[in-house]
């Protein structure tokens, strides 16, 4: 009951929020907090007793849902998030709504439910939920249509890398895994089991925004501050690198899809660390640097360090949602997200300023903080696999350095902020900025200091100094020179990704949709118009024959009656006059021959009444 509770509880009072409508808008917010709240603490309970549940779904195929050492961290982080994300969004007017409320509830309902499934089929039942409550977050704004387009496009891109966990499933079926548990895919058939490893590689990478699928995570950003910070911390985009620290067991046996994964997660976080280094908004900066940080996890996946990238993927949790929501409580009161209209936000609002500074500085990897700890676990194992991976690495753990360095110098420098004002930071808005703060610089470190908590080999002591002083080397760097330095604008715009999609896909698919359209003009319209030119043939001919036989042969019945009336009229008129004629003659002439025994003489009637009788007499003698 109480895992059944912990996916249950969210999901169906986000649907009753989300359906109550505006009607629940007064209480909509309170009641989401509250119901986070208790998610939150079941979560924790599952995360002590490790509950699982297995239940038959189809023919063969099983519902399992479990909590073990991996998904502890995740329950609790998912959680965690949503109810820091609630509480933020109910001093934000705008967001205190049963929809809001209900979606994101609902969203962390399906997180919950991808992070403890056991099989493919709860998975992908799960994930399709979860993509689809992205979209409506994201374009929550729906009357804007610009919004709207970068749901579009954020849906659209992951919708497609989507497809392959449907290919994954489909292969493993082939392969002999009848159950579809996550644990019994490295079992499968070959070469089923290479389609399976890279159905999940593409829909992994897709939902994580690693290349090269990256850019729709940009036109995530414009979701509400709350929403990006539920996104990009411990739900949606962690989901896909969770997914590959869950297969990695199946990457290893394939051999090539762990290296394709490891050297995939070393090249993003290198590269869309540089990214974020040259964005002039903080949420884009921010965006980008959640793509270089889940790179480290995707690393972790693919050299076996699961321990490692478990507790990357829940440090950077923590550490982004505080950085989100304090982007999102300057944009409430600055009115701006441009770094340069952020000049001076720190010194304005201190307590968000200090909580951000917190994040960066762990997010820079700076040491003693979370960061810092989790990414040497995740280098000390690529080490272990490659020198080049590692050395890779270390230039993206540098990179996170420059750009955390960045954002910070913008905020804390002493030119006044040249936005108006537009609001104000509420308490309700600070609560978790501090609450978050505090995770983000010691969450990290639990590793080393709770035994058995999903305990990872340490990193050697000369690998964390280098790093920590590499890290503190490229901040400090970047505070004295990042104004000078002007970044290539190919890395402003994100690599030129979403150009290239759009050539590489998007213009092919229309262009193929045209070529379709022409071969519907060409053919199929000519096909649907010729059958009514057919069909008026057909009926001009049946016109045709209707006139010259059928109207021909009703008109000829109908001459052929009028003669014949005509022939019986002239003939049966004369007949029966003449008959007539003949019966008044006869009877004019037996009124003659009646009128002449007339004579008045009484003997004559005598002997004319005598014949008759006689004649009668005769006639009755003769017929007896």
């Amino acid at each position: 009951m109480l895992l059944w509770s912990l996916v249950a509880l969210p999901t169906f009072a986000g649907a009753l929020i989300a359906v109550a409508g505006r009607r629940a808008d007064r209480v909509a917010a309170p009641l989401g907090v509250a119901v986070a709240v208790a998610v939150a603490a079941l979560a924790v309970a599952a995360a002590v007793v490790r509950p699982a549940v297995d239940a038959p779904l189809l023919a063969g195929i099983r519902a399992g849902l479990a909590v073990d050492a991996l998904s502890a961290l995740m329950v609790v982080a998912v959680t965690a998030a949503t109810v820091a994300v609630l509480v933020f969004a109910a001093a934000e007017p705008e967001l205190r709504t049963a929809r809001f409320a209900g979606f994101v509830l609902l969203f962390a309902g399906a997180m919950l439910v991808t992070v403890t499934a056991t099989t493919l089929v709860v998975l992908l039942m799960a994930w399709e939920v979860m993509g689809a409550m992205s979209w409506a977050l994201i374009g929550y704004a729906w009357r804007d249509p610009g919004r709207v387009r970068s749901a579009h496009t954020a849906f659209l891109t992951t919708r497609a890398a989507d497809l392959g966990l449907y290919l994954a499933a489909g292969a493993a079926l082939a392969g002999g895994i009848g159950t579809l548990a996550l644990a019994d895919l490295p079992a499968a058939a070959a070469p089923w089991r290479d389609v399976v490893a890279a159905g999940l590689l593409v829909a992994a990478l897709g939902k994580s925004a690693q290349l090269p699928l990256g850019f729709w995570l940009s036109r995530a950003m414009d979701g509400p501050s709350p929403v990006s910070a539920l996104l990009h911390s411990a739900a949606m985009v962690a989901a896909g690198a969770y997914l590959l620290l869950r297969t990695a067991p199946l990457l290893e046996v394939t051999g090539w899809a762990a290296a394709t994964t490891a050297w995939a997660g070393a090249a993003t976080a290198l590269l869309l660390g540089l990214v974020a280094a040259a964005q002039t908004d903080l949420k884009q900066l921010l965006a980008a640097s959640t793509a270089a940080q889940l790179g480290f996890v995707v690393l972790a996946a693919g050299v076996g360090a699961v321990a490692g990238g478990a507790w990357q993927l829940v440090a950077h949790a923590a550490t982004k949602s505080l950085l989100f929501l304090a982007a999102g409580a300057w944009l409430v009161a600055l009115g701006t997200e441009q770094l340069d209209g952020l000049r001076g936000a720190a010194r304005r609002h201190p307590v968000v300023g200090v909580a951000f500074t917190v994040g960066a500085a762990s997010l820079a990897g700076l040491p003693p903080l979370s960061l810092w700890f989790t990414k040497d676990l995740v280098l000390a194992a690529a080490l272990a696999r490659s020198p080049a991976l590692y050395a890779v690495g270390l230039a993206a753990a540098a990179v996170s350095a420059v750009y955390s360095a960045k954002a910070v110098r913008y905020v804390w420098q002493p030119a006044a902020t040249t936005a108006r004002p537009t609001g104000r930071v509420t308490a309700a808005m600070r609560v978790p900025l501090v609450a978050l703060a505090g995770l983000a610089a010691g969450l990290g470190l639990l590793p080393g200091l709770v035994p058995g908590a999903l305990s990872a080999p340490p990193p050697a002591a000369w690998e964390a100094v280098v790093s920590g002083v590499l890290a503190v080397a490229a901040a400090a760097l970047t505070l004295r020179i990042a104004a000078r330095v002007a970044p290539p604008a190919i890395l402003a715009s994100w690599l030129g990704l979403e150009r290239v999609a759009r050539a590489v896909l998007v213009r092919p698919v229309l262009a193929l949709a045209a070529a379709l359209a022409r071969f519907d003009d060409d053919m199929l319209d000519r096909a649907v118009t010729a059958v009514p030119r057919a069909t008026r043939r057909v009926a001009r001919a049946l016109a045709a024959a209707d006139d010259g036989v059928l109207d021909r042969a009703v008109g000829s019945t109908a001459r052929s009656a009028d003669a014949a009336a005509a022939a019986l009229d002239r003939r049966g008129e004369r007949a029966v006059d003449g008959v007539v004629a003949a019966v008044a003659g006869g009877a004019r002439a037996l009124g003659g021959l009646a009128r002449r025994p007339q004579t008045g003489q009484v003997h004559q009637y005598y002997a004319q009444a005598a014949a008759v009788l006689a004649v009668l007499a005769l006639t009755v003698i003769v017929l007896r």
